[in-house]
This record gives structure tokens, C-alpha cells and sequence, in this order.
């Protein structure tokens, strides 16, 4: 139980680490350092805070991560999952308001991992995570274009089509330089990645960009030109005041932001999982995760996760385990320190290029497009998902995502679920169904045959065929042997048929019971209510004891009735 809660580092430490594991991470962890850099500045850029804000957040929120966390590789740090989400507190409630709603996400995240629902949370239905995914990285993509093309537009709508109608509109007014600058980052970026693996094609596509902007004296805005300095050290650690009606307000995008931050560190760490052979701990994750989402603002940072891309960097470089996420952290920590101030000098068309293959390598645009032959179901919550994260909110996206998908598969659910009589059929042919003592089955006995899970969804089917019971019967049998589920609402149900057939002097009769379905109707006391005698294995037993109850309808003593042989045969039943 306490293992649950054990981080990965100290499991590795007790398992013994070696100075061969140390050298592997040591260099991976430089790797992922230096492929993180510009990533982070361009990421918390995008987001609409300064550079320095995505350096804080890989430092602290990676470091917590890789240190607390469940997983054996995981690197964390600000992704482009949370670009959007970010902006839009930002613009209505202030960096003040996302550090509340960062703190309030990691206390959530905390409470998923303490009260295990870290396998609950990778349920989120596939059609869902396209569909938001795509619409943020088409929105990360559109946030772009404005330095891509060197437009000078001092507020950039938030709004989607104000935001496109805008850009439109400014489009005679492009920067050659600006676009000459971006597409060669983004040619460099794509070539360099195909010829070599260690070294990231976007470091090499700022340093290569830099250098021709600074000789040429190129008319191209930096880093420095949109936000002057930036700070080589930490700021003044940040402490929010909280307030009842902040916290309110600010209840569903800290919400968001924690099912984000869940959904996408667990699912870098099942990646992770498949590429080294390993298995993480899903609930240990999200406490790091929370812990992470925690102090990264209080550091001055923004909120932050497990990075897909990143991790798998890391796995590629030889990094085993948490240790080089941890080195990662101080390699960033290092160049912050001493050659922060040099991030000035990096062009905005640079990082817009960067950003626009982020966008297009988190889109899956392959998997949107393959949709097209998934149930219409899946398509339809997979485009009103994709069209409210780009033109409505990503909390409201998420939220109507999770329910459709919900309803559309208590339908299916519910569309397995048959009832029906089968007295006939078991009269038509008996062999299949009963044994051959038992083949003469009494006029006053029916026989009712569930199939599929008994829930709320499948209830109702259940009530309407059961309307037969104003019937002149004498025995009503209920065959279980194809439910395996039973929920509260099934429950109701069987114990209301029981009411009624006491009402009406019908006898009412179970057989089939699974494991599941006898637990549940033995806590809710139904199986003392129907009586011992009433729960039978299977249809044969049923039908014996619904011919005897039949019988005993008509004899007060079953001496009258029953030989000695007949006597034993029943024992055996019962």
C-alpha cells in the first residue's frame, strides 16, 4: 500500500545506482537540457508571459517532477497543452489569477494521486484528446502567425475569428524579413532533426537565425525588442492572496488545467512505458505533477507536465532514470544563470517557426483524419470537441467531450443489453435449455432471460418487457447467467418486481447468479428478502423449485406430495 507512494528516485537508489547509470543520465540529462531551452522560452512566450517564465517552470516544476514523480524517465516542464489555456487567464484574471489557478490544479492533482484515481483519469475517451489536441495546436498555430509575418499588431484579439479577421486584415502589411526568418528556421529545424538525432534542429535554427540577423542588422523583432531584459535569476517568490470568490471563479480552469496536466504526463509515461520495458506508477505521478504545479508559480513560473516529446529525448539519449530529468533542470538552471542574457537576441520569427512545428507535430493530424472511419458517434464528439476548443473554451470542450462520450457509451451499453421471455423457446426445444427430468414445463411458469449488464442505461428495457406480469402465472424465473454487472437502479428494479409479484402471489425465482451480481444483491440484503430457497444455480434448479412451489400452491404438507425419492432429489436442489 505505502509503495503507492514511494517516488520512483528512491526505489532506484535502494535497487542500487551505479556510476555507469549516473553517465548515461548525466549526458542525457545535458541533451534534454539544451532541447528544452528553446522550447521553454518559445512556450512560455506563446503563452503570453515573459521568457524567463518557461525557464522557471523547467527548472522547478522538471525538477520536482523527475524527483517526486512515479515514472522512471519522465521530463517535465511548460507544453503546448497548456498554451491556450494559459492566455486565456492571463487576459481575463492576470499572471495573479494563474498562479492562484496553478496552485488550486496542483492541490487537485495532489488529491487524484492520494485517492488513486491516476488509471481513472487515462480513461479519458481517445475521440476527446484528438479533438482538443488538434484544436490547440491549430490555435497555437494561428497565436503565430503575427510574428511569423512580422505584423505589427499591438493586441492580437483572443477570440478566434476576431483573431483570423485581424491577421487578414494586416497581411499587406507582412515583413519579408520576418517570413524569410521563420520559414529558414522552421527548413533548418526539419532538415537538421533528419540528419542528426543528439543535437535538437531548433537550437541550431536559433543560433544559425541569430547570427544572420545580428550581421545583417535585419529589421526583425526579438526577444528584447518585445520584452527588453531578461533576468538571469529567480524573481521574488509569488504568494497569492486567495480569496472565496477568486477561488470560484477560478475553480474550472484550475480544473482544466489539472486534467490536462493529468491526461498528458500519464500518457508520456505509458510512452515511456512501452519504449524501456518499464512500468510506472500512475498515482505517485500525478502527486509529483501536483507538486510540481504547486511551486513552479510560486517560483515565478507557469503551470507545467510531463513533455511527450521530451521524455522520449531522453529515453533516446540513455537516460533510466529520474536522475537525468533532474540534470536537465540544472543543465536550463545553468544557462539561465550565465547565459540568460543572451536569450535577448533570439528573433520572435524564430520562435514563432519552432512553435508552428510544435503545433503541427501535436496535432495528429494523421489520427483526426483516421476518425473518418470510427463509429459517426466518435466522429461527432470528436469534431464538436475540436470545434469548441477552437471557437468556444477548452474547459467547456473538455467538459461536453467527457459527458457526450459518457452518454454515447451508456448507449452502447445499453443497446447489449437484451430481455426477453424464452418460455417458449424453452418449450420448443427443451434439450438446450433444461435437462430431461425436467421436460415438462408447466403452463404456470415463465421464464425471463437477461443479457448484457443491468444498469440504469439498460433499466428501462427491462421494466417494459416485464409488463407480462398482470399475466395469470404462477412462477416467474429470472435467469442471470448473462448479466455481469448489476448497479443500485438494477437493484430497484428486481426488488420492485419482487413487491409486485408478492402483491399478486407470484413466485419469484433467480437463477444464473455471477460473482458480481450476488455481492451486490447480498449487501443490499435482496438475496434475504427473496429467500434462499428462491436463488437457484441454474434453470433446472429454478424450474424444479418453481414446479414445487407450484405444487405446494395446492398441498400444505409436502408429505401428501412427495416420495422419499422426490425428497432426496429436492435436497440436492437446495
Amino acid at each position: 500500500m505505502l509503495r503507492q507512494y514511494i517516488p520512483k528516485t528512491f526505489i532506484i537508489l535502494k535497487e542500487g545506482y551505479t556510476k555507469e547509470k549516473f553517465l548515461n543520465d548525466f549526458i542525457s540529462g545535458i541533451i534534454v537540457g539544451i532541447v528544452a531551452l528553446p522550447l521553454s522560452i518559445a512556450l512560455a512566450i506563446a503563452s503570453g508571459v515573459g521568457p524567463e517564465k518557461g525557464l522557471y517552470t523547467a527548472i522547478i516544476g522538471g525538477f520536482i517532477i523527475s524527483f517526486f514523480g512515479g515514472s522512471r524517465v519522465q521530463i517535465g516542464g511548460p507544453t503546448g497543452a497548456f498554451v491556450i489555456i494559459i492566455y486565456g487567464i492571463i487576459q481575463k484574471y492576470g499572471y495573479n489569477g494563474l498562479v492562484i489557478a496553478s496552485i488550486m490544479a496542483g492541490v487537485i492533482l495532489i488529491f487524484f494521486g492520494l485517492f488513486r484515481l491516476g488509471t481513472v483519469i487515462k480513461y479519458i475517451p481517445y475521440p476527446v484528446t484528438v479533438g482538443f489536441t488538434t484544436g490547440i495546436a491549430l490555435l497555437i498555430f494561428t497565436s503565430q502567425i503575427k510574428d511569423f509575418f512580422g505584423l505589427n499588431i499591438e493586441n492580437l484579439p483572443g477570440e478566434f475569428i476576431d483573431k483570423i479577421k485581424v491577421l487578414v486584415e494586416n497581411l499587406d502589411k507582412l515583413n519579408i524579413y520576418s517570413l524569410s526568418i521563420g520559414f529558414l528556421t522552421i527548413i533548418i529545424s526539419l532538415v537538421w532533426n533528419k540528419k542528426f538525432k543528439k543535437i535538437p534542429g531548433s537550437l541550431i535554427s536559433i543560433i544559425i537565425t541569430t547570427i544572420i540577423v545580428l550581421l545583417f542588422k535585419l529589421p526583425v523583432e526579438t526577444i528584447g525588442s518585445q520584452f527588453g531584459t531578461v533576468p538571469n535569476t529567480f524573481e521574488k517568490l509569488q504568494f497569492p492572496s486567495f480569496t472565496f470568490k477568486i477561488v470560484k471563479e477560478l475553480f474550472y480552469p484550475s480544473l482544466t488545467i489539472a486534467l490536462l496536466a493529468g491526461i498528458e504526463s500519464l500518457l508520456s509515461a505509458v510512452v515511456a512505458d512501452g519504449m524501456i520495458g518499464t512500468k510506472h506508477n500512475s498515482n505517485m505521478e500525478l502527486i509529483a505533477q501536483g507538486l510540481a504545479n504547486i511551486f513552479s508559480p510560486i517560483f515565478g513560473g507557469i503551470p507545467a507536465t510531463g513533455a511527450i516529446a521530451r521524455t522520449a529525448t531522453n529515453i533516446k539519449s540513455g537516460g533510466r532514470t529520474p536522475f537525468a530529468g533532474m540534470i536537465h533542470s540544472i543543465v536550463l538552471l545553468l544557462i539561465m544563470l550565465f547565459l540568460g542574457k543572451l536569450a535577448v537576441l533570439i528573433p520572435m520569427p524564430t520562435l514563432a517557426g519552432i512553435l508552428i512545428i510544435v503545433s503541427y507535430n501535436m496535432s495528429e493530424l494523421g489520427h483526426f483524419i483516421h476518425m473518418k472511419d470510427a463509429p459517426k458517434s466518435d466522429g461527432f464528439v470528436l469534431i464538436i470537441t475540436f470545434l469548441l476548443t477552437v471557437f468556444s473554451d477548452l474547459t467547456v470542450a473538455i467538459q461536453f467531450g467527457v459527458i457526450a462520450s459518457s452518454i454515447l457509451f451508456m448507449k452502447r451499453m445499453s443497446d447489449l443489453t437484451e430481455s426477453s421471455f424464452i418460455t417458449d423457446k424453452v418449450r420448443e426445444s427443451e434439450k438446450e435449455y433444461i435437462s430431461d427430468e425436467f421436460k415438462e414445463l408447466p403452463r404456470g411458469i415463465e421464464i425471463f432471460e437477461l443479457n448484457g449488464p443491468l444498469f440504469f442505461g439498460a433499466a428501462s428495457y427491462f421494466q417494459d418487457n416485464l409488463k407480462l406480469l398482470d399475466k395469470d402465472l404462477k412462477v416467474l424465473i429470472i435467469s442471470l447467467k448473462n448479466v455481469p454487472f448489476i448497479d443500485a437502479t438494477g437493484l430497484n428494479i428486481i426488488e420492485n418486481v419482487l413487491k409486485k409479484c408478492s402483491q399478486i402471489n407470484l413466485h419469484f425465482i433467480i437463477c444464473g447468479l455471477g460473482n458480481q451480481p450476488r455481492k451486490a444483491m447480498k449487501k443490499s440484503k435482496l438475496i434475504q428478502e427473496i429467500g434462499e430457497d428462491y436463488i437457484c444455480k441454474d434453470i433446472d434448479m429454478a424450474i424444479f423449485r418453481g414446479k414445487k412451489a407450484i405444487l405446494d400452491d395446492y398441498y400444505s404438507n409436502d408429505d401428501v406430495l412427495l416420495s422419499d425419492e422426490e425428497k432426496e432429489s429436492l435436497k440436492v436442489f437446495k
